[in-house]
């Protein structure tokens, strides 16, 4: 092919044009009957399951990690770990005591506080939105159980997380500050199944961290049932999560050697790590093996121009650690573009780049080869994944292949996060339009520097 021809021109000191759309286009085709992608989510799911950062779950998902992609044919797999505090679950239930008692389904969200072992029994204040949460008096639930909701509905871009991910990010904190001994929110997700959403939130230094804990979204609505009764409704919450000290997590990374050192990396992003409710399929395993497959292709090819680097991050879920220690163990590096897949596997709709204007024609070039996948040019400016965060807000340069999030959040961190709910036929679609970007981007003459 002629990527492998580019390879010894490069090697030989020629200079050489851009990528053929012809030959993009045969390797975006080859792609969309790609097997990779589906054996590395499917492998990982069934001979590791959760992987709960910082536990043994995930020492094992890296040591599994590290075997595979060296046994794909990757180069310079290894481990670089890094420490971190880690949280583990325990029992949670939840019990209406009066007036009308029944039990209801939850979980703890990540950093949670612990009740006593026999549990709290508290009335509940409820909250509409987490600004009714915020106006709230201080002192004024001391005692009390904030349960507080929201109204999250589903878009192809997922844009309503951002919101409505505060409930949980920020609510228990406001909660603590108000005085109240426990905090419910409604699951932040879009499904109506009695599967809770897990999700971690912060207590800042000097705030209390207290019980806190997301119903899903039909014991959400039943609890408001509950409440618009008129008459004080008592709970029993029990949750009892530990923190466990501090443990070992860790990075696993691979790459495809390019010819020329000068033009910089590619660095192709997900996260190994995954909440315990269900087995990270949709989060973030497939996105691994999107990432992973992509860069084997251009490695079967030849030998690119520039590096890629494929990284496998760690404890992305409980605070982005994996990226945060890529970024200082490997800024100095010279890094020409970043990019990552962790939204699922539906298919790729929209690109988004941020690039400098020398590399204009490579966004031009990229964007015409995607659109036999049905993937329209984006007008934002793209602003990469959690792992790869840092990485562009230092100036390098970003590509966004923007997948359909219509059902994301009715599966994102819930029990219901499992292989059968990925589609073969669309995960491919993602791989081809990957395979299309890192043979555009990977071979481009073009200097990508950096892009502010």
């Amino acid at each position: 092919m002629r990527v492998k021809t580019l390879a010894l021109l490069t090697c030989l000191g020629f200079a050489f044009p851009a990528l053929a759309q012809t030959d993009t286009a045969a390797l975006r085709d080859a792609a969309l009957k790609d097997d990779i992608a589906w054996d590395i989510t499917e492998g990982l799911t069934t001979e590791i399951g959760p992987r709960l950062a910082g536990t043994k779950a995930e020492a094992r998902a890296r040591a599994w990690a590290v075997k595979k992609l060296a046994a794909l044919g990757f180069s310079n797999v290894r481990n670089e770990p890094f420490r971190m505090k880690t949280w583990v679950r325990g029992e949670e239930t939840l019990e209406v005591l009066a007036p009308f008692p029944q039990p209801l389904r939850l979980t703890a969200l990540g950093n949670s506080g612990a009740t006593p072992a026999k549990g709290l029994e508290a009335e509940i204040v409820y909250f509409p939105t987490l600004a009714a949460l915020q106006a709230a008096p201080d002192g004024s639930l001391k005692g009390k159980i904030a349960f507080v909701s929201h109204s999250m509905t589903r878009t192809q871009d997922g844009s309503q997380y951002g919101a409505f991910g505060a409930v949980r990010r920020s609510g228990p904190a406001t909660a603590s500050r108000k005085g109240a001994a426990a905090i419910l929110i409604r699951s932040v997700g879009t499904d109506h199944h009695r599967n809770p959403h897990a999700g971690g939130t912060n207590f800042p230094e000097g705030v209390t961290a207290i019980p806190a804990a997301a119903l899903s979204l039909p014991d959400a609505e039943q609890l408001e049932r509950i409440l618009e009764r008129g008459q004080p409704v008592k709970v029993r919450l029990t949750l009892t999560p530990r923190q466990i000290g501090t443990t070992e997590s860790g990075n696993v990374i691979a790459e495809v050697p390019g010819s020329d050192p000068a033009a910089g990396l590619v660095v192709v992003a997900c996260h190994l790590d995954s909440w315990d409710l269900g087995t990270g399929a949709f989060d973030d395993g497939a996105g691994c093996g999107i990432v992973a497959a992509a860069a084997k292709r251009i490695m079967d090819a030849g030998r690119p121009r520039r590096t890629i680097r494929v990284l496998w991050a760690g404890a992305e879920e409980v605070g982005v650690f994996g990226g945060k220690a890529y970024f200082e163990a490997h800024k100095g590096e010279k890094h020409a573009l970043a990019a990552e897949s962790d939204f699922g596997a539906d298919r790729i709709w929209r690109v988004d780049f941020k690039l400098p204007e020398s590399a204009r024609p490579l966004g031009d070039r990229l964007a015409a080869a995607l659109v036999p996948l049905g993937i329209s040019r984006g007008q934002q400016r793209a602003s990469g994944g959690a792992d790869v965060s840092d990485l562009i807000a230092s100036g390098v340069a970003g590509i966004d292949l923007q997948q359909d999030g219509t059902r994301y959040f009715d599966l994102h961190h819930t029990p219901d996060d499992t292989l059968d709910k990925i589609d073969p036929a669309q995960l491919r679609q993602n791989v081809a339009a990957w395979t299309a970007m890192l043979a555009e981007v990977a071979n481009a003459p073009e200097e990508i520097g950096p892009a502010q």
